[in-house]
């Protein structure tokens, strides 16, 4: 159990750590303090999203900036428990024992990062499945005990298939991970540059954090888990309101989401969790479409306590530049106002361009974001406003 003060060194050098992840992976703000919540949680989260979208290499990172145990693996239905648990002790199954080499092996591993998680067998996901739960492996009739913080797992999509809802459920986060947004085009590039020519994978990390300090502090988790009862209160009203619109969140879930609140409010240096720990609530979907309603239900909550909050820190509206979002702005209104016809494919990725700067701007606490979000109104009441679109 660590002591307030190295509680609070360790909180500080976590976001240390999120700082070097935001600077390096572009619009990846709300992934990466994901990551951290979940693994000071304990908990674990998958990444949906598709290829090229930075998930592995976000989570490679990740591991080397924490200084833990790591094990990675692509897994295919061809994979074998071998390959994952470690190969069969030759040694001891000749004197009648059937016992696993683990050694550098998932059982061993402190972070775990499962690629294609979805893809695997029966025979390796019946395993996972106590694993993850429970932080135990047995081998040859042994138990043993898993020094495991958090498993990561990455998917290009969705489980659909029934008998995958065990290990899906296993995951108590599900974390989009997209292609970026127009406005960040142009960093994309300089920044890909950079990392080709450098080799990000193969640079040197300096480790921030390391996994016993991490154990230490889900040992003392307890202490924590202190709330409020205006957030009880709130929560309360969130849940029922989830559960009205159809979306599945068993009372398990809901109370292992209270150490996802907590862990939450320790990045930010709080003692206590407050509304702003909500968004963690918009990636708790079971399907894709659920996560539309889930935004609709807490972002109205969020912006009630940003208001009664103003210097609150908004998770997911920092490293968006003012001047980035002013450009994009110039570039699709020359698009829309010039000579040249366009057609409706074209005419709707640039409306949906204006959508995501809006939601960019209206996240942003850049002062110029107020004017800037006017102009992009204007654009799109001009858009809506003509003939052109109304015959779409």
């Amino acid at each position: 159990m660590l002591s307030q003060e190295n509680e609070g060194s360790l909180a500080h050098r976590l976001a240390q750590i999120a700082h070097v992840l935001e600077g390096t992976f572009l619009g990846k703000d709300e992934v990466i303090r994901l990551l951290l919540i979940s693994v000071l949680a304990g908990e674990h989260a998958v990444l949906i999203g598709p290829p090229g979208t930075a998930k592995s290499a976000l989570i490679r990172m990740f591991s080397r900036l924490l200084s833990a145990r790591y094990f990675e693996y692509l897994l295919t239905r061809f994979t074998e428990p071998n390959e994952i648990f470690g190969p069969v002790d030759i040694a001891a199954f000749r004197e009648g024992r059937y016992e696993r080499r683990v050694d550098g092996m998932l059982p061993q591993a402190e972070i775990v990062f499962l690629d294609e998680v979805f893809k695997s067998n029966s025979a390796i996901l019946n395993a996972l499945l106590t694993l993850l739960n429970e932080r135990r492996y047995t081998s040859g009739g042994v138990v043993m005990k898993c020094p495991l913080l958090s498993a990561f797992g990455a998917s290009n999509e969705v489980p659909t298939d029934e008998t995958l809802t065990a290990i899906f459920d296993r995951f108590l986060l599900r974390i989009r991970s997209d292609n970026l947004d127009a406005y960040h085009f142009n960093d994309l590039l300089a920044k890909g540059i950079h990392h080709e020519v450098m080799g990000m994978t193969d640079a040197p990390v300096k480790p921030l954090a390391t996994a016993a300090e991490i154990s230490a502090l889900h040992r003392g988790a307890s202490q924590r888990l202190k709330f409020s009862e205006e957030f009880f209160s709130a929560y309360k009203g969130l849940v029922f309101q989830i559960r009205a619109e159809g979306i599945t969140l068993s009372d398990r879930r809901v109370v292992k989401l209270l150490k996802l609140f907590a862990a939450s409010a320790l990045l930010d240096g709080r003692n206590h969790p407050d509304a702003s720990d909500f968004f963690i609530l918009k990636h708790i979907w079971n399907n894709e479409d659920q996560a539309a309603i889930l935004e609709a239900i807490v972002t109205p909550v969020l912006e009630a306590h940003f208001r009664d909050h103003p210097n609150a820190r908004r998770v997911g509206a920092i490293g968006v530049g003012i001047e980035a979002l002013a450009g994009e702005i110039d570039r699709v209104r020359q698009v829309l106002t010039g000579s040249g016809a366009l057609g409706d494919v074209q005419l709707f990725s640039q409306l949906k361009a204006l959508n995501e700067i809006k939601a960019a701007l209206v996240a942003s606490h850049d002062p110029r974001a107020p004017e800037l979000e006017q102009r992009v109104n204007q654009l799109l009441d001009a858009a809506f406003r003509s003939g052109r679109f109304a015959q779409l």
